[in-house]
């Protein structure tokens, strides 16, 4: 297949998506048949908080239809980059092709231009992803992400929010949603100062995992059983690094056992 070749006037430019949209190649939302989406798994609780050195995020495993669990491994935290990251929740299948677009997209622009796009310009081409699929997001296809990294600029981690039509919004310190995200950013809030260390903001995170899957039925909680673990990102000036499972699981732990800890004493 032969490379496209736009003219002056309809040159895309950077924009990978441009490229997709101006060959034509872009769903069509008044394709997809609202009376058909019962059944579509949803991804639950994500959470971004800043510290010392950079961000870190977290995700649960669990994805859900209704009251069934649809899926107990699934990934909600990705590499958006090497210095920035992105978590899902909502329509776990489009919410996906999203980060994966964007992915994409980010690689693209970095071709395209011999640089990196700034962490500004990554927050506000994800705002117009998610834009663009408000029709989408109206028959039940809603996607929220978060969306964290590092400013080289600022030297400082940053953390942005989104609403299902595109608007975005910068967090000073943290931020946690999908169906446990009030109760995970109860957890933080209790925990967090802005001076903290990698490693604590790390069991902070995975801690409010935890509590938000104590009283939420469709967030998942570590499941030493299967070896399921939250997935956990950290991101500072040395790019994203994946958590491993073999710390998360100490922190598990450790969790589990203050929890009966405070069991015994009720």
């Amino acid at each position: 297949m032969a490379l496209p070749i736009f003219d002056v006037a309809s040159d895309p430019g950077p924009s990978f998506f441009e490229v997709v949209k101006r060959l034509g190649l872009t769903p069509d939302p008044a394709g997809v048949a609202g009376a058909g989406l019962q059944g579509v798994p949803h991804g639950t609780t994500i959470a971004a908080l800043r510290h010392a050195s950079g961000v870190v995020m977290a995700g649960d495993r669990r994805a859900t239809e209704g009251n069934l669990i649809a899926n107990r491994t699934i990934e909600k935290v990705f590499p958006a980059d090497r210095l920035s990251g992105v978590a899902i929740a909502g329509a776990a299948g489009p919410a996906v092709e999203m980060v994966r677009l964007f992915q994409v997209q980010l690689e693209h622009y970095e071709k395209v231009e011999g640089s990196l796009l700034s962490l500004e310009g990554k927050a506000n081409q994800l705002a117009q992803m998610i834009r663009a699929n408000l029709p989408m997001a109206m028959q039940g296809l809603a996607v929220v992400p978060l969306f964290a990294g590092w400013d080289a600029e600022q030297e400082r981690g940053r953390i942005f929010t989104y609403d299902v039509a595109g608007g975005r919004y910068e967090e000073v310190a943290y931020y946690a949603t999908g169906s446990g995200g009030r109760d995970a950013r109860a957890t933080i809030k209790l925990g967090f100062t802005p001076e903290m260390s990698e490693a604590d903001a790390i069991r902070l995170a995975v801690k409010a995992l935890f509590e938000a899957a104590q009283e939420d039925s469709a967030t998942g909680g570590p499941d030493p059983v299967r070896g399921i673990y939250p997935v956990v990102a950290a991101i500072g000036p040395g790019g994203y690094r994946r958590v491993e499972d073999a710390e998360l699981a100490g922190i598990a732990t450790e969790l589990t056992e203050e929890l009966r800890g405070r069991g015994a004493r009720q």
